[in-house]
């Protein structure tokens, strides 16, 4: 499939610049694979469409307060690192802006001065190695002092509250954008699901960038995607199998859940507890394995994400669902509506 087979036509007034609130109180689309059927409901809906027994798989990943803005020494020219993933150490992989003048040697301060950074390396798609040195025991202490939530470059508004981009369930630090379905939970959701006779189950993927950068490729199935860690525990490779031997629906909670149980299903031909890291791309022609469901948001033409939805719905039916969506006003991307697709 092409690259183009993925484009659909948003109005700019359609990307949600905030979050609902109260978190639930976004909009849900319901996607019935049974009977086809599109039933437009709000996200506290949400237990009237699950089934006692069901098993929710979340992704407890924590967003880092990982953009940073110093300046560099001794010019003083303002430059900005994103945090991506923890090389080694106090070795990081970050994107620099502005990346060309961000040099090996080069050497960015923040704040006070109590941090630095020294890039080390830049690789071939133009991330840099950074080294970070600082006066707290740990870097996270400086980031919670002087970094702001990695927001998509869409949303052009600023948070009151940082604590809008984590899901209430986040709590493994490593994640450079929010695994964003999540964020359409809050604790008595989670607790009126419970009730209601669903397993609620985390496992842990950490979302790096490459699950958001475009294709560039025409042809789709050339797409290399970055690689990211995760890890499902024994306990939850247990729950998951039982489920499964039970007959009852696994569904997973966001596209990072989903790729991390698809990526264990398809590496070890099993459910099994792992951890490691996965490059998984879903699109329409790969196999599913493990899910019986998703709960994810609107995602961006063209991008990964959406043939992600399309080879576990169909490619015709969500590019369908995607044209209701836009006809029936609902909000899009990190910090819009979502789907429900069983």
């Amino acid at each position: 499939m092409l690259k183009k087979d993925f484009w659909y036509d948003l109005p700019k007034d359609r990307i949600a610049q905030e979050p609902a609130n109260p978190r639930d109180s976004a909009r849900l689309m319901v996607l019935d694979r049974k009977d086809d059927s599109i039933r437009h409901a709000v996200f506290h809906d949400l237990p009237q469409f699950l089934k006692p027994g069901d098993l929710l798989i979340v992704n407890n990943s924590k967003v880092l307060p990982a953009r940073i803005v110093g300046t560099k020494q001794p010019t003083g020219a303002v430059c900005e690192l994103l945090l991506l993933r923890q090389v080694k150490g106090d070795q990081w992989e970050c994107l620099a802006k502005p990346g060309k003048r961000m040099q090996p040697g080069t050497v960015v301060s923040f704040g006070d001065g109590s941090l630095t950074a020294v890039v080390d390396e830049t690789e071939e798609d133009g991330n840099k190695y950074v080294t970070f040195h600082y006066d707290t025991e740990t870097l996270y202490e400086k980031l919670d002092e002087f970094g702001k939530m990695p927001l998509p470059p869409y949303i052009t508004k600023q948070l009151e509250d940082q604590s809008q981009y984590q899901t209430v369930y986040a709590k493994e630090l490593g994640s450079a954008a929010a695994p964003t379905a999540g964020l359409h939970f809050t604790p008595e959701l989670m607790e009126t699901l419970k009730a209601g006779g669903v397993d609620i189950a985390e496992v842990t993927l950490h979302v790096g960038l490459g699950t958001f950068r475009p294709v560039k490729e025409d042809e789709i199935a050339d797409h290399k995607m970055h690689t990211e860690w995760y890890c499902i525990t024994n306990d939850v490779a247990a729950k998951i199998r039982a489920a499964k031997a039970e007959g009852r629906r696994v569904i997973a909670v966001g596209t990072t859940s989903c790729r991390t149980l698809e990526a264990m299903a398809a590496k070890y031909g099993e459910i099994r507890g792992c951890s490691g890291d996965t490059d998984i791309f879903l699109y329409p022609g790969v196999k599913y394995r493990c899910i019986d469901g998703l709960i994810t948001n609107f995602h961006l033409p063209e991008s990964t994400l959406i043939m992600l939805v399309s080879a576990f719905y169909g490619y015709e039916k969500t590019m369908a669902a995607y044209k209701v969506a836009v006809e029936e006003k609902y909000r899009f991307f990190s910090f819009g509506d979502a789907m429900l697709i069983v």
